[in-house]
């Protein structure tokens, strides 16, 4: 390396070192554009005399061999036209400078007035950072020559910070001054302050401020925030109908909360009470929209007692006709759970909140001498599986279902006795509660949800093989009787395709089957469809894209690790490839267009293994296994809302 010396001023080449010296008292000319040759290094140069130069006087350019000192500043660049420099840091330099300046009142040509503060500054330093004050300066507006501006509707605190993030390219956004903040970055358009502030606001959502968060984006135009505000006031109903903001919020914002389809809750009871705290909070001025917001809650999705006991007591809406006419047709949905169908209105539709997404649920099982009580959840996202609350009873060879946003847990073995017991798992408060038991103790039965309802068939009761079939209504709380099944069926799998319940495989106390039989709930019985080419008791089952699949199972001397599945529209099965396990007693479920098949048994050991089918490639591939080695295991999916962070809250409360 060498450098270039020009009366003291030091840059760097990455050529021969040149020092330049000044004959005469003249100013530096402007450089001769012929140079030298790439790669020739002239021992002398000489410039010819400038305009108006002094005769003799000229610019000389020697070699030098000096060795080259530290500088402060960039190498500049050879080229064809000169030498280019480039210095780092020189615009954060100026405008510390002119920030300096400005606290001195040096230059300064503008004076910002806001209540009794005034802020000096300089015009051009304003134009450049804000669209606001550019127009202002460079239109036809009367404070383009003023010395002193007011500002109306603005913080002096916010207007400080602002002119130090003009000068400096630097603020700091807290709690204290994100509002003020916001505002006036709306107002004077710097649009890089409005935005670090509505992503602060967002890191800062919770229940009891979300509404209010996004009021206040909705009247400075922030659409981002606005719409983020508001989908985690929907996905957060339950915590947000409990506070302050939400009983506060005028009519119109209410309607728009609970009429939403996308409203996260556990049950429709929820809206209802909700409407009710949000009237009579103030009775007098809100009775009048009792009405138009009972309109929205979903009357016929809550359960008959809740129907009964506190919606038709409330004197509201006994004293209101059209309240009283939303309350019959949920009565009448009740009364006729084979007509549901027919008696479909947008109020018997499930609501589904935004960003749900499945989760593997799996319950109970054993391993060992031991039967379960705890359940673990996997997301297959990020295949993970992690802990949830463990159920009121001991259960393995249960039957396990999801439906609307809740798990179901049917029957099953506690190690002592067979079981009629059930219960139910909320997500969004990791919490088991329990529900009518069957009217038949069953063990190793099947089951499913459809239509709203869930089916519980098969079984072992303790003494027998079962071919019974029971029905469960979540809205009124009753189990009944159905059909029975052609064939007794212990350790049966059933699924639901196009409208009709499968039942396959099993034991019926002699011989393991391969029959395979249909109920169609709208003629209300039994038939025989093509069998399997295999028996299989334990096996799993579950429905993907129209077919029927079942997965291992025991044929009577072995586990099974092969797979067939069934066209239902050609009625004709075909074979999958074969699991890397053997499996019986395991589950096999369906989760975002692959299979799951996880725990069970090998023939001589409890499993914790899980795989993952894929259709399209005809593989099975093995992905995270579950905590604990669970055969028997009861397994089902759930749609959840961001179940891992509820897991994290009840652990803290725990």
């Amino acid at each position: 390396m060498s450098r270039l010396k020009c009366k003291g001023y030091h840059v760097w080449t990455h050529e021969s070192s040149w020092r330049f010296y000044l004959k005469g008292e003249t100013k530096l000319p402007t450089m001769n554009p012929e140079l030298p040759e790439p790669g020739a290094v002239p021992d002398r140069l000489h410039l010819p005399d400038s305009p108006g130069q002094a005769s003799g006087s000229s610019i000389v350019f020697e070699a030098s061999t000096q060795t080259p000192t530290s500088e402060g500043l960039d190498s500049p660049l050879f080229t064809n036209k000169g030498y280019c420099l480039k210095t780092s840091g020189h615009s954060l330099h100026a405008l510390g400078n002119i920030q300096r300046m400005r606290q001195h009142g040096q230059l300064c040509d503008v004076i910002l007035k806001i209540g009794i503060e005034k802020f000096r500054a300089h015009k051009v330093v304003l134009a450049s950072v804000s669209s606001y004050f550019f127009a202002m300066f460079n239109g036809e507006m009367k404070e383009q020559n003023q010395k002193e501006i007011t500002m109306h509707d603005m913080d002096a605190t916010a207007v400080d910070l602002l002119l130090d993030y003009a000068y400096t390219g630097q603020i700091t956004i807290t709690a204290e001054n994100v509002q003020v903040l916001l505002s006036a970055s709306s107002l004077l358009q710097m649009q890089e302050v409005r935005e670090a502030c509505c992503k602060f606001l967002l890191r800062q959502l919770h229940p009891t401020n979300c509404l209010g968060i996004r009021s206040f984006a909705d009247t400075h135009s922030c659409k981002e925030l606005h719409l983020k505000s508001h989908v985690y006031a929907l996905q957060n109903f339950q915590q947000v109908m409990a506070t302050e903001e939400f009983l506060l919020l005028p009519f119109e914002e209410v309607k728009e909360l609970i009429s939403n389809s996308q409203l996260n809750i556990s049950s429709e009871e929820d809206v209802f009470t909700a409407v009710l705290n949000w009237v009579n909070h103030d009775l007098l001025e809100r009775e009048k929209h009792i009405s138009e917001l009972m309109i929205h809650v979903r009357l016929p999705l809550v359960n008959t007692e809740f129907l009964m006991t506190r919606v038709d007591n409330e004197k509201l809406i006994r004293d209101n006709s059209e309240c009283r006419e939303l309350l019959l047709e949920a009565m009448r949905y009740h009364l006729a759970p084979e007509r549901r169908c027919a008696l479909s209105t947008a109020r018997t539709m499930e609501r589904k909140p935004k960003g749900a997404d499945p989760y593997i649920f799996a319950v109970g099982g054993g391993s060992l001498f031991s039967i379960h009580s705890e359940c673990e959840v996997y997301n297959p996202k990020t295949d993970v599986w992690q802990m949830i609350a463990p159920m009121q009873w001991r259960r393995s060879r249960s039957g396990v279902t999801g439906l609307r946003r809740l798990l179901y847990v049917v029957g099953g073995y506690d190690g002592e006795s067979d079981l009629a017991t059930a219960e139910s798992y909320n997500p969004l408060i990791n919490a088991w509660t329990s529900i009518t038991p069957m009217g038949t103790k069953r063990s190793c039965l099947g089951v499913c949800s459809f239509d709203g309802l869930i089916y519980a068939c098969g079984g072992y009761d303790g003494a027998s093989c079962l071919n019974s079939m029971e029905r469960y209504d979540p809205l009124t709380g009753m189990w009944c009787s159905c059909p029975a099944m052609i064939t007794r069926r212990r350790y049966c799998r059933i699924a639901v395709v196009e409208n009709c319940i499968y039942a396959l495989g099993g034991f019926d106390s002699k011989n393991y089957q391969a029959s395979v039989e249909r109920y169609d709930p709208r003629e209300g019985k039994w038939q025989y469809i093509p069998s399997m080419s295999s028996k299989r008791s334990s096996c799993g089952v579950t429905a993907l894209d129209g077919y029927l699949y079942c997965v291992g199972g025991n044929d009577g001397t072995m586990c099974l690790n092969t797979g067939k599945r069934l066209n239902v529209r050609r009625m004709s099965w075909e074979p999958i490839s074969t699991m890397h396990n053997r499996r019986a007693t395991h589950e096999l479920v369906a989760v975002n267009g692959f299979l799951y098949a996880l725990g069970g048994t090998d023939g001589s050991s409890s499993l914790n293994s899980v795989e993952q089918y894929d259709p399209k490639s005809n593989k099975w591939t093995v992905v995270r296994c579950m905590a604990s080695r669970r055969s028997s295991v009861g397994a089902s999916t759930l749609d959840c809302m961001n179940i891992e962070h509820v897991l994290r809250q009840t652990r803290i409360l725990s």
